[in-house]
């Protein structure tokens, strides 16, 4: 918990006199009472073993008078709030590298089930929108809130050849130019850009655009791949994906497992999805101090006969 006008706890201090003023006279009463000589007028004054419940009502009001220097001092907590002005592109590899099964059943597969299960998570008035690459880039689903409509097009991803990885990032960015609200690009790709533009290019688009690019090195160092009769390796790419988030302010994460894959995306979901809001709490903490008040005073009404 955070406070928005923190300056004002010092009027705690006040608070903490008024007790120790209320210590400091009920000594002196005690010592003005002894100097009776007359033992039943002592104890009528100041009783040998005076009765603990007196002092509830004047502790409860002390407690009270805290709560309230809190509720003033604009008490607030952060909260996760689903983000509704915003766009997110999903670029995914569809090279003939998604086609190793170092990741059971598939990288393919694995990539689709998780993406869809991250689409299907996010807020729905949040757009989402789906550009696959192999030796070039292509929309599938242009951004829109019909989910459903993103989660077909996931479906309908087929492996192709070459890794076009920049032209993936310039194409999502197209997308996004121009909608008038924040943006954002979540990028998969299992290994090495080898035809389109460069990533260094795409990610100077992505920094002038200001627009973050989230990535997900997916795969092993084991994974290959049949090409013309020949076993190819096609090991994922790190290095290339970090340097991509690092330059445009994005995450990166790597997955080597389905169950690796669908857990980065649940993170990157908390992360893109939704935005942390300071909501204020004080009329809690007004409504406590009320109720100590009114207990206080109801106290004192029960035990002493007056209110205070």
């Amino acid at each position: 918990m955070t406070f928005l006008a923190p300056g004002r706890l010092w009027l705690l201090v006040l608070v903490a006199g008024l007790a120790v003023a209320y210590v400091v006279l009920q000594r002196r009463r005690r010592h003005y009472a002894v100097r009776f000589t007359n033992l039943d007028l002592l104890a009528s004054v100041a009783p040998r073993r005076p009765g603990w419940r007196r002092h509830v009502p004047a502790a409860a009001i002390a407690l009270a008078l805290g709560v309230l220097v809190v509720a003033v001092a604009r008490p607030a907590r952060d909260e996760r709030v689903a983000s509704e002005e915003a766009t997110v592109m999903l670029v995914v590899d569809v090279s003939a590298s998604m086609r190793a099964s170092d990741v059971q059943p598939s990288r393919m597969q694995a990539a689709v089930e998780a993406a869809t299960g991250f689409v299907d998570d996010l807020p729905e008035r949040l757009r989402v929108g789906l550009v696959a690459f192999d030796t070039s880039a292509r929309v599938v689903a242009t951004p829109t809130v019909d989910h459903e409509a993103v989660a077909e097009g996931l479906a309908r991803l087929r492996p192709g050849t070459g890794t076009a990885a920049g032209e993936g990032i310039v194409t999502a960015l197209d997308q996004l130019a121009g909608g008038g609200e924040a943006g954002a690009i979540v990028l998969l790709s299992d290994g090495v850009t080898t035809v389109g533009r460069s990533v260094a290019d795409a990610v100077a688009a992505a920094r002038e655009q200001s627009v973050p690019v989230t990535t997900i090195a997916f795969g092993t160092d084991a994974g290959t791949v049949i090409v013309a009769g020949r076993i190819i390796p096609v090991p994922a790419d790190p290095a290339t994906m970090e340097a991509v988030a690092e330059a445009t302010g994005g995450q990166f994460f790597t997955a080597a497992t389905g169950d690796q894959l669908r857990s980065v995306y649940e993170d990157i979901g908390t992360r893109i999805a939704y935005t942390l809001e300071q909501r204020e709490v004080g009329a809690t903490f007004v409504v406590v101090a009320l109720v100590l008040l009114f207990a206080a005073l109801a106290a004192s009404l029960v035990w002493t006969g007056r209110l205070l």
